[in-house]
């Protein structure tokens, strides 16, 4: 029979014992811990992070999905250093909590102002013509980002970053000009139609009094108002309120209108389908436009390298 002395015996305990990264639900600090079950793990869990008697039993979750550990079979099949988020009694496990600066960042949705800055700033760090296909909302938020933070982000001086910050207030800026103007023009086209509306009236010759229907559009008429759509609900609040709303979106977005089928925009922002039509045609020219600039940015910066 095979004995095993206390050296051999440290050994399999510390063979059977698995890395561990242990959090908060809402807690910045992350510990390590090594434990051979679940049982162990929450046991060591509840010490290193405090957690009171009183809210216990805790609930660990995968970090990257939320995902509820409590078969052991399963966490000793899960690799060493996988993260948990300890879930203290009656807590429920939140993606916008889950710690995402362990993860990658591969994920479509910013978890964070700060997160969110940041990685609009990576885009503008890889291509600065990004700027042209940024939303309203993005130029915003990278020129109230603190001089210094961006630098420090971009790796630039707070001199360079003053003049992107101007630049972007200068793209902001022209955009609502190019608002106004539309808005001007629609209320110019507006006037012209109700002068010749009266005039037509009052060269009419006096006839019998007929009943006639007032005829609202309410756009609901011949559509279907469960209709489904791909857009977001914040997309389809600015394609409802904003005035020339195509100038507020990013490309992304603007994509997205495009390739809506027009009886279901119509459908989801009460519209008769001509006026959802209309509304594709400006995102399809506001689309076109700037990804033309991008181009032309991209032959000049091709040409200076040659």
């Amino acid at each position: 029979r095979e004995v095993h002395g206390p050296r051999g015996s440290a050994e399999l305990m510390a063979a059977r014992l698995k890395r561990c990264v242990v959090r908060r639900r809402d807690g910045p600090e992350q510990h390590g811990v090594a434990a051979s079950c679940l049982r162990e793990l929450r046991d060591k869990a509840c010490g290193v992070l405090a957690i009171d008697k009183a809210q216990e039993p805790i609930t660990l979750v995968l970090a990257e999905d939320g995902t509820i550990v409590d078969d052991e079979d399963y966490f000793l099949c899960l690799p060493s250093n996988t993260k948990f988020v300890a879930l203290a009694k009656d807590e429920k496990w939140s993606g916008k909590n889950s710690g995402t600066s362990w993860l990658s960042e591969s994920g479509d949705e910013v978890d964070s102002a700060a997160e969110k800055w940041k990685q609009l700033a990576r885009q503008l760090k890889d291509d600065l013509s990004n700027i042209i296909l940024m939303s309203e909302e993005d130029l915003q938020v990278l020129i109230d980002v603190p001089r210094s933070d961006l630098a420090e982000e971009l790796a630039q001086s707070e001199t360079k970053v003053q003049v992107l910050q101007d630049t972007l207030q200068q793209v902001l800026d022209r955009r609502e000009e190019e608002r106004q103007s539309r808005q001007l023009l629609e209320l110019y086209l507006e006037a012209l139609k109700t002068e010749d509306s009266i005039l037509s009236k009052v060269a009419e010759p006096q006839a019998a009094p007929r009943k006639e229907m007032d005829v609202v559009d309410t756009g609901t008429s011949s559509t279907d108002s469960s209709a489904p759509t791909a857009l977001r609900d914040q997309v389809l609040a600015a394609l409802k309120e904003k005035p020339a709303p195509e100038l507020c979106l990013d490309s992304q977005d603007l994509e997205l209108v495009l390739k809506e089928d027009a009886a279901a925009l119509a459908s989801a922002l009460g519209w008769d389908k001509q006026k959802a039509a209309a509304l594709q045609d400006a995102c399809d020219q506001e689309l076109s436009r700037r990804l033309k600039q991008v181009q032309a940015l991209h032959s000049l910066r091709s040409t200076s390298k040659d």
